[in-house]
């Protein structure tokens, strides 16, 4: 099965486009979870057996297991879900970007190592460098497009021949790099005028959406923005307004509920 028919699966069995972000960061850990890294995994399982009927996906977030050491615990986590819930993919979130030989490497890290459905790509070195995951034509490949972080306009609102340099690469993604039916894109809920510009250039193309929650971005502007012809193609990310909704020993229920919010309230505007 292909990382998008699993995502279509995933998608009708839980009637929900929101994807969880796992991003461990101790600190923000019930007291009692804080004690080790090993307690990474049990922070991570309590989240997913709480939420994993809510949503369409999980993302971890690599740089904040790697930089505490817990690549271990990563890898349970993954294990984890693939266990107790296959039917739900899993997106590595690790924006790599290199040179075609390196490439291979992250590519094989993601997909051979981890195992995930799914990882996210920078797409700045361009063809040779995408070449390498979309080469595995079973997962998916999501490129960055136009992301939710505001210095986001420093570079990818340039002009290149009267055109911002998002809309190239939304047109490299649809016209050059989706031989193997398996890219997606990057577009950030907090801009909904560029993502309406990205779907009419990409009207089949998944988008995978942060910036809902802490970041802000309004769910019904996106919506109407983003969603398909078919009312769906959206990946729909949050992570700390879900996972970090208390920092007590209720936290997983608690994050439940922030959960269901966000997923009721996305398919209200549906």
């Amino acid at each position: 099965m292909t990382f998008l028919n699993k995502l279509e699966n995933a998608w009708s069995k839980n009637q929900s486009l929101l994807c969880i972000g796992l991003d461990p960061i101790q600190d923000k850990f019930p007291s009692h979870l804080r004690e080790n890294v090993e307690q990474v995994f049990e922070f991570n399982k309590q989240i997913i057996d709480a939420t994993h009927d809510l949503v369409c996906a999980y993302k971890p977030q690599i740089a904040h297991f790697a930089s505490i050491g817990a690549e271990e615990q990563l890898e349970k986590t993954i294990k984890y879900i693939q266990k107790e819930h296959p039917h739900i993919p899993i997106i590595l979130d690790a924006k790599r970007g290199d040179i075609g030989s390196t490439a291979e490497k992250y590519a094989h890290e993601a997909f051979v190592r981890y195992g995930v459905d799914a990882v996210t790509v920078n797409p700045y070195l361009g063809s040779d460098s995408i070449a390498p995951f979309t080469n595995y034509k079973d997962k998916g490949t999501i490129l960055l497009c136009r992301t939710s972080n505001k210095g986001a306009e420093d570079l990818q609102d340039l002009e290149v021949d009267g055109e911002a340099l998002y809309l190239k690469v939304a047109r490299k993604i649809g016209e050059d790099w989706n031989e193997n039916k398996n890219c997606l894109a990057v577009v950030g809920a907090t801009w909904p005028e560029q993502m309406k510009a990205v779907r009419q250039i990409l009207p089949n193309t998944v988008f995978l959406v942060p910036g809902i929650g802490s970041q802000g971005g309004n769910v019904e502007e996106m919506i109407l923005a983003g969603k398909d012809s078919k009312g769906r193609g959206l990946i729909i990310s949050s992570s700390r307004a879900i996972i970090y909704a208390s920092n007590e020993v209720d936290f997983a229920m608690k994050s439940r509920e922030v959960a269901m919010k966000f997923r009721n309230e996305i398919n209200t505007h549906l």
